[in-house]
């Protein structure tokens, strides 16, 4: 019989015991049979002794990294025998330490839940970027908690979503209901009859078609790109993107869309250009599935930028 294995990952007081305890005692997951409640870090909210025993939970500490071992596991298995676990992880921990290491037999991880708290995520993206980033990396859902009506969503999704495509994201307002208006507005116009995208905008563009590609389709836009084009590319097509900046300078990797042309064989490789072209929503194998894809209808050549980089904040 599997056992399940709930993971909350998340920076320091980012919510994750609170969600712990809302899912455990509020949420019925108690009704699963008997959970195993490991916590690799004290969190903000102390888990209630009573509430615990109501709730069917045993809870163990680990309280060094290097105390999350496989033989670690299979002792809190053989003593407790849950029915599922639930594991909060330390913030400062390397995600790899749980997420290479064999679970007991029978554990199956089949759900990683990641809280970011709104009102420190833009200082920790700014000082701190690579080790908060790393928590949210292999999450399934990523719960952005305390929001506000300023917080910066748009910002926030998109630094998460460099990193991590599949995850759902979720907003939770400081009461703690869900914030279901998560829309943003775009920084260029739509219904410009050639949509000019920016060094500054190209992570948002190249983010919001990936998200919903058939709110550009037919639409025209205008961009400064890198071209990749190495021989063994298929005639008529190319890659004009651009090298991004998705969690540190170790983090730096070229993102661009499939662009069909006629000429593409005239374009060298890794040259700078200028491209016009209109969106259309395709199957494409690069995407595994249907995606952006670009018919170029002019290409011209053009000076490299002062920076070669684009962010996606």
């Amino acid at each position: 019989m599997e056992i399940p294995v709930y993971l909350f990952s998340g920076f320091m007081d980012s919510g994750k015991s609170s969600l712990i305890r809302e899912t455990l005692v509020d949420g019925g997951f108690s009704e699963n049979g008997k959970t195993l409640l490991i916590l690799c870090e004290d969190g903000e909210v102390e888990f209630d002794e009573n509430e615990l025993l109501k709730a069917n939970t045993k809870l163990v500490l680990i309280e060094e990294e290097s105390g999350l071992t496989t033989e670690a596991l299979e002792g809190l298995g053989r003593m407790y025998h849950p029915d599922q676990v639930f594991l909060e992880y330390n913030g400062t921990w390397q995600m790899s330490t749980f997420l290479e290491m064999d679970l007991p037999k029978d554990w199956v991880l089949v759900q990683s839940l990641a809280t970011v708290d709104a009102t420190t995520f833009e200082m920790f993206l700014t000082n701190m970027r690579a080790m908060i980033m790393e928590q949210v990396f292999a999450a399934d859902v990523v719960i952005i908690n305390r929001c506000a009506d300023d917080t910066p969503k748009g910002k926030f999704r998109r630094a998460i979503k460099a990193i991590n495509r599949k995850a759902q994201i979720a907003y939770e307002r400081e009461d703690g209901t869900i914030d279901e208006n998560d829309m943003e507005e775009l920084p260029y116009d739509l219904d410009q009859d050639v949509i000019e995208i920016t060094d500054m905008d190209y992570g948002i563009w190249y983010m919001d078609a990936l998200d919903d590609p058939r709110k550009y389709e037919g639409k025209k836009v205008k961009f400064l790109a890198l071209a990749y084009r190495p021989d063994k590319m298929k005639k008529g097509v190319l890659i004009p993107g651009r090298f991004a900046m998705t969690c540190c300078v170790d983090d730096i990797t070229f993102v661009g869309f499939k662009c069909k042309y006629g000429k593409a064989a005239e374009i060298p490789h890794r040259s700078w250009i200028t491209v016009t072209a209109e969106m259309r929503t395709e199957f494409a194998m690069e995407y595994k599935g249907k995606g952006p894809v670009l018919y170029a209808l002019e290409v011209t050549p053009a000076q490299k930028p002062e920076d070669e980089l684009i962010y996606f904040s």
